[in-house]
């Protein structure tokens, strides 16, 4: 098994920053990918970032703002949110495909942390 805690979120105005950070736990071989996502009151879960092999996408309503990052032996995904608006309000979760060592691949969510950004 594994688990993602997430940590970082919290009540901040407009323009301001926040780093979040998810940290996973559990016998794991591999990190295949990890990402974040958010869900805001009344709109579908979607991807705001997310970290492959292949480099790091975004959505695009954060392109410049935020910043994902990796710490493969710590275990640990980041992700750095600046310029901070109101329309970010929403509860972040963690979520990465890691590979045990037995070769299996599991896919893991956060409890979530909440971001609001209000005056």
């Amino acid at each position: 098994q594994v688990q993602l805690v997430e940590s970082g979120g919290g009540s901040v105005p407009p323009g301001g920053s926040l780093r979040l950070s998810c940290v996973a736990s559990g016998s794991i071989y591999n990190i295949k990918d990890m990402g974040w996502y958010r869900q805001a009151p009344g709109k579908e879960r979607e991807l705001v970032a997310l970290s492959t092999s292949a480099g790091r996408n975004y959505a695009e309503s954060v392109k410049g703002r935020f910043t994902i990052s990796r710490d493969n032996a710590k275990k640990t995904v980041y992700l750095q949110m600046n310029s901070l608006k109101p329309e970010d309000t929403a509860v972040y979760y963690c979520n990465g495909r890691f590979t045990f060592y037995s070769g299996s691949l599991i896919n893991a969510w956060g409890q979530g942390t909440l971001v609001t950004v209000s005056s």
